[in-house]
């Protein structure tokens, strides 16, 4: 099934300082955040973060200063267009105030905060990317708990939520991240001078409790069920522990910002692969950096750290051990953009451009941004029988040197498709407002048909 010819919208204005992340805020489907005091606060996290439909989400609260609250879960999803639905909603609850996080070294935890409240995940609910609202009674607080209902049938179409990067990228507690801890303070060549290198699940997301990027993945989820596409769906710790089969699905989705990878994630991947399974990323920064999984008290890889640099300071990167992110994507990471600029088509006469209206040369203003990826023709590729760069699109760096970026897709001998955006922005312009465009739906569509096998 392919996508009607919609209105185009325009691309929405950058981050003002030109960050990594110059896309709009996510409009979620349920009522904006009132004024918040400035004197309290409510927050929480989900332990475990991924379940199956029939286990239990426990939910770890903290409100302060203590007052009554509730809990609204709700499914991310095309949804006749709402863009979520609200599932269930918990009785009454009394808040309090948990004790202070812990930290040893720079790793901050809440692992010794109360159970607060216990969600029975039904039987009956559908897999998907769910998030609990927590909301004060007086109606003065809100924040947002994500967690993910998982299942391993064949469907077309596995989803692999990029959780273990959600939580490098995460603050907490400082929003900011002046004070906290995250593996990724700066996104660009100039690391932190003495980064954190070991984060925890145990801990609430900063901010608004939405995970760094998490907008892009729910822009795939919200275009690929408008357009009936067969998803299941999975973590990235799922993949890590074997709990899903990737070989068991015609193609992996990866559907936003997903930087750091284990080397069972990579294995597991290649594998799929190797046996048929195609890969779709849709980002740029895919698999920069290696990192491992350790025990914490939510679980057996519950403890995310990442080693250091040869040398240097910053973390671990797959190209300083001999397994290039090019040898899996096609392509591999170019560094930040530092103002969003337009993709370049490039072989305009291929199959993902047909009925986009795209011609060689073509501009699709603002598809550039935030980072880039390209071809490094001195690192390794990939075995394949094709290969093909579909954009080629020049842009400065912050020194203003002149810059490129490269979309790639090739075809395993094993007959698997991988395609690889080389940019930040392609999830965004799938369904998020201000930045979709027809252009890029008719490519997405192109690509998952043929791995689908759909008319």
């Amino acid at each position: 099934m392919r996508p009607e010819r919609v209105r185009h919208e325009a691309t929405g204005s950058p981050a003002p300082d030109g960050s990594s992340e110059p896309f709009a805020p996510v409009t979620f489907p349920w009522p904006a955040r009132p004024p918040q005091d400035t004197d309290g606060r409510i927050e929480g996290f989900a332990s475990p973060s991924a379940v199956a439909p029939g286990d239990s989400v426990d939910l770890h609260v903290t409100v302060d200063p203590p007052r009554p609250f509730r809990v609204t879960v709700h499914r991310i999803g095309h949804h006749d267009g709402r863009g979520a639905t609200e599932m269930t909603t918990s009785p009454r609850l009394q808040g309090t105030a948990q004790l202070p996080p812990l930290t040893a070294g720079r790793t901050v935890s809440c692992h010794h905060w109360w159970l607060s409240w216990r969600l029975p995940v039904p039987a009956y609910w559908s897999a998907g990317a769910y998030v609990a609202v927590l909301a004060t009674e007086d109606g003065r607080h809100r924040a947002h708990v994500p967690f993910t209902v998982r299942d391993d049938r064949p469907a077309d179409l596995l989803l692999v939520l990029p959780d273990l990067t959600w939580q490098a990228y995460n603050p907490y507690p400082a929003a900011d991240g002046s004070t906290g801890a995250s593996l990724a303070p700066a996104h660009d060549e100039d690391e932190a001078a003495d980064p954190v290198t070991t984060v925890t699940f145990d801990r609430p997301y900063a901010g608004d409790g939405l995970p760094p990027h998490a907008g892009h993945a729910y822009d795939v989820i919200r275009w690929a069920e408008r357009y009936g596409y067969d998803l299941a769906y999975a973590t990235a710790r799922d993949l890590h522990a074997g709990r899903v089969d990737p070989a068991r699905h015609r193609g992996l989705v990866f559907p936003g910002p997903d930087e750091y990878w284990t080397a069972e994630m990579r294995t597991a991947v290649e594998r799929a692969r190797d046996h048929g399974t195609s890969l779709v990323f849709l980002s740029a920064r895919t698999l920069h950096r290696q990192i491992e999984l350790a025990p914490a008290p939510s679980g057996p890889d519950g403890l995310l750290t990442c080693g250091r640099r040869r040398g240097q300071s910053g973390p671990a990167l797959w190209r300083e051990h001999d397994r290039a992110e090019q040898l899996l994507l096609g392509i591999q990471y170019a560094g930040p953009v530092p103002r969003p600029r337009p993709l370049i088509v490039r072989n305009a006469g291929h199959w993902l451009w047909e009925g986009t209206g795209a011609h060689e040369g073509d501009v699709i203003d603002g598809l550039v941004a935030g980072g880039a990826d390209r071809y490094y023709p001195r690192t390794p590729l990939p075995a394949h029988d094709e290969r093909i760069l579909l954009a080629h699109s020049p842009y400065g760096d912050r020194q203003d040197a002149r810059r490129h970026q490269e979309t790639s897709l090739y075809r395993a001998p094993s007959g698997a498709w991988v395609f690889a955006s080389g940019t930040l922005a392609w999830s965004p312009a799938l369904d998020r407002p201000g930045h979709a465009d027809p252009r890029v739906q008719r490519a997405t569509a192109n690509l998952l048909d043929r791995i689908c096998k759909r008319d």
